[in-house]
């Protein structure tokens, strides 16, 4: 029997054993297809053209350490594949893979044989040495970051708290502001602010203290960037900002901006400035003040800037034993305040410090995303080396997708919430005739219209670009991508450039 039977065959059995389903709007005949390919995420094969057209896919297939012994193993472009794609579907467990074993679809876009199990990735990165997977992952997020720091740029940095549950290794006690006691993971991170981008990650245990390796990645990080790729300026909350901090900053002739904790020392400098009445406006229902204050262990005297706002409303007050709610009202002078005192090397005026340090909440939403859209710090296995390689993948598949979005949507930034719906999903139904690869596209969202409208617009560009590429080698995809970004989003003109931006591994 032919091909064409056999599938004849089959549809005929199929209709046979339709099931009627009794639903709430009436009977259903169901009938089960099990020989055509389809996918949720039928809008992939546009981002695909990005990576393509881009060459940052390829060239982290191909420059992956992971060698298999056997022959007979899994291929690399598979299991890449299969872990990119469950990170880009959201998951945050290995188990979650197995919802991905019959997208013969995305597989096929992404120029895989097949979805591999999830035994076979976990045994893949247990089996890549450590150094080398670590410096290739390293390697890529640099690459998808670089080309776009030329404009002056702010670097945050932030340790997220990852709790565990099991005999992780690193699981160990340390700081666990949600909560404490509980062994965890700390994620240090570093990352480019406005485009929110990830720089690096290091996952660390629990216990792992700022100066053994916040202070040493930052400054590894910016060891690693060219002179007039570094940062304008380093930000961070209070335990970022020390004196070791401070003074490595200090010593390379970079600027930083940080929250001091509120020590007792701070708090009677606070308590001090409190008494006297000169408060200047510092924006948004702020009042500041600043000074000149040498902490203890300081090296020499800093810049502060103490900022206050009224409590107003229903306000949760703690006092050791009890929580209480204490009635502030809007018509009666205020006699609560919030706090925050900063410690920069800026020159600024008061009211632009406070504004800069407000911005460093868009940080906040990037980590947030990254935890609770991305499945940052999932993937948890008993080894500590499989968790970082996890965990920078998942950035590194959180810039790419960052970036084509910016590139389909440039005049706001879509968190994944959105933009998956928007620009990932989709009923895509793919099949091959007379040598030709069709895939129908059944759109699920409301604004299916915008989407179409967006990568549509999107692949043109990007075709376009590798039509002037092939006559223009130096102009590659990838660098007009950077171009178009930088000017639609951070406003930073580059065709004002004398020379193109040194692009590394993106010729």
């Amino acid at each position: 029997m032919g091909e064409a039977k056999k599938r004849s065959a089959a549809a005929v059995q199929e209709a046979l054993v339709a099931l009627g389903v009794e639903a709430i709007g009436g009977r259903v005949q169901v009938r089960w297809n099990r020989g055509e390919a389809a996918t949720p995420f039928g809008q992939m094969a546009y981002f695909a053209e990005f990576l393509n057209l881009t060459g940052l896919y390829r060239r982290w297939i191909e420059s992956c350490p992971l060698r298999f012994a056997s022959p007979n193993g899994s291929k690399i472009t598979d299991v890449l594949g299969t872990l990119f794609l469950s990170v880009l579907s959201g998951h945050w467990r290995y188990a979650h893979i197995a919802a991905l074993r019959a997208d013969a679809v995305s597989a096929a876009v992404l120029g895989m044989d097949t979805v591999v199990s999830e035994d076979t990735v976990r045994r893949a990165l247990i089996a890549m040495e450590e150094a080398a997977g670590m410096s290739w992952l390293q390697e890529h997020l640099d690459a998808s970051v670089l080309p776009l720091l030329s404009a002056p740029w702010i670097l945050d940095t932030d340790v997220t708290v990852k709790p565990l549950y099991g005999k992780q290794e690193g699981a160990l006690i340390g700081y666990n502001p949600h909560k404490p006691g509980r062994p965890s993971h700390a994620y240090h991170t570093y990352q480019m602010a406005g485009l929110r981008l990830m720089l690096n990650v290091t996952v660390a245990p629990g216990n792992a203290s700022h100066a053994n390796t916040t202070l040493p990645g930052l400054l590894e990080l910016i060891e690693r960037l060219p002179g007039e790729k570094r940062p304008a300026l380093v930000r961070g909350d209070c335990g970022q900002g020390g004196e070791p901090t401070m003074a490595a900053l200090e010593a390379r002739g970079m600027h930083y901006l940080f929250k001091l904790r509120l020590t007792k020392n701070v708090k009677r400098y606070i308590e001090r400035m409190f008494a006297t009445p000169e408060w200047a406006d510092a924006g948004q229902g702020w009042q500041g003040r600043e000074g000149s204050i040498q902490l203890s262990g300081w090296s020499r005297a800093r810049r502060i800037v103490i900022l206050r706002r009224a409590l107003q409303g229903e306000v949760l007050l703690t006092d050791k034993q009890q929580l209480s709610l204490a009635f502030v009202e809007k018509d009666v002078p205020a006699k609560g305040y919030e706090y925050a005192v900063l410690v920069t090397d800026l020159d600024y005026e008061l009211r632009a410090i406070a504004q800069l340090y407000r911005d460093r909440g868009d940080a906040e939403n990037a980590f947030d995303e990254l935890k609770n859209q991305w499945g940052w710090g999932g993937f948890t296995t008993h080894d500590l080396k499989r968790c970082r390689f996890t965990a920078m993948t998942v950035a590194l598949a959180y810039n790419w997708w960052s970036l084509f979005v910016r590139l389909a949507h440039p005049k706001a930034r879509l968190e994944a919430i959105t933009s998956r719906p928007l620009l990932l999903s989709g009923i895509g139904r793919l099949t091959s005739h007379a040598g030709q690869t069709h895939l129908s596209i059944t759109p699920m969202h409301a604004r299916a219209k915008d989407a179409r409208a967006l990568l549509t617009a999107v692949s043109e560009r990007l075709k376009a670009w590798k039509s002037a590429a092939e006559q223009l080698p130096f102009a590659s995809v990838w660098q007009r991508v950077c171009e178009f970004i930088a000017t639609h989003v951070t406003g930073f003109n580059w065709l004002a450039r004398q020379n193109p931006p040194q692009l590394m591994h993106c010729t």
